[in-house]
């Protein structure tokens, strides 16, 4: 696992950041899901099936992150699954992989189901036996986002069909098709919506590739004179900054040191310059020197190839110097 990968599923993982992402999705940035109401499932989908040759074959697909959502909503309370699928590059197959998670979260419901029918014997018909689930019971809706990470604009499919090539439109209405919950911040217009720290990570993620642009963001933004330790190092990792964390602090004022940043840079630079200047002057020093020398061993009858040796310049150069 690389280390995008690693810092992704623990910095979302965290209930509140994971609420935060889950409200600004599913409910336009109104606070619905809470972080108290939210349980970690197992990330590990396992699903079994009979093969042709009557042979069970074990399919296993690990997410990224994956809770349970109980939510009170409009007088009523419901539970859905939502499982975050972080992507620091484009996936261009990206509809084929959430799918497939959503096809083993439900099988596996309908699995669990048919298990608990077996063990109680209290399926009423045939049918409900064969398919080990009844007309009474229900499957939990499945919702997968996909937490785009990287600082290009996405280009990959939004659904299953903008994977497809040319199809007859009459049979279009007969292929299902899959779209994605895709968060990508390039396209983030609003970050008002954001309650966490998470908003700092999506503006600099959607500034990163202009530094005017990230320099005005963060200047005028006074939640960045604030930011969690957590969070820098996730920006550092993620939007290629170099944002300089002291260990002991928790709290971050990224303005500050963005600025002291830049005018570290600015005198590394001008020292650079002065030091090229120092260089350059020494070089042309020793080149009029090397000339006189030349000269005067010329003078006393010396060839080329000595006088090249002696100051230690090739045999061109030496010439070109003697005939000018």
């Amino acid at each position: 696992m690389s280390a995008k990968d690693s810092m992704a599923k623990e910095y979302f993982a965290d209930n509140a950041r994971f609420a935060d992402l889950c409200n600004n999705i599913l409910y336009g940035g109104r606070e619905v899901i809470l972080p108290e109401n939210l349980k970690e499932r197992d990330t590990t989908e396992v699903l079994t099936a009979l093969g042709l040759d009557k042979k069970t074959i074990a399919m296993q697909k690990l997410r990224d992150i994956f809770k349970n959502a109980s939510i009170k909503y409009t007088g009523k309370s419901y539970v859905v699954l939502i499982g975050v699928e972080n992507q620091s590059d484009i996936h261009y197959a990206i509809p084929v992989k959430n799918m497939f998670y959503d096809v083993m979260a439900y099988g596996n419901q309908v699995k669990e189901t048919a298990k608990k029918h077996r063990k109680e014997k209290d399926t009423a018909t045939s049918d409900e036996f064969l398919s080990g689930f009844t007309k009474e019971d229900k499957l939990i809706p499945v919702i997968t986002i996909t937490v785009y990470l990287g600082t290009k604009e996405w280009d990959g499919p939004r659904k299953l069909s903008d994977m497809f090539g040319d199809v007859d439109e009459e049979l279009l209405p007969f292929i299902p098709d899959y779209r994605i919950n895709l968060l990508a911040p390039r396209e983030i217009t609003d970050f008002t919506g954001f309650r966490t720290s998470i908003r700092q990570l999506f503006e600099v993620l959607q500034n990163a590739y202009d530094k005017e642009k990230m320099q005005e963001v963060l200047q005028n933004d006074e939640k960045f004179s604030n930011v969690d330790r957590e969070t820098v190092e996730a920006i550092n990792l993620f939007a290629g900054t170099d944002i300089d964390i002291d260990e002991k602090e928790e709290v971050i004022d990224m303005c500050k040191a963005w600025e002291e940043q830049k005018n570290e840079g600015r005198e590394l630079g001008r020292e650079e310059g002065r030091e090229l200047g120092r260089e350059e002057g020494r070089e042309e020093g020793r080149i009029r020197q090397a000339k006189v020398t030349a000269l005067k061993l010329q003078k006393k009858g010396h060839s080329i190839e000595d006088i090249a040796e002696c100051v230690d310049f090739d045999e061109e150069t030496v010439k070109k110097w003697l005939v000018s």
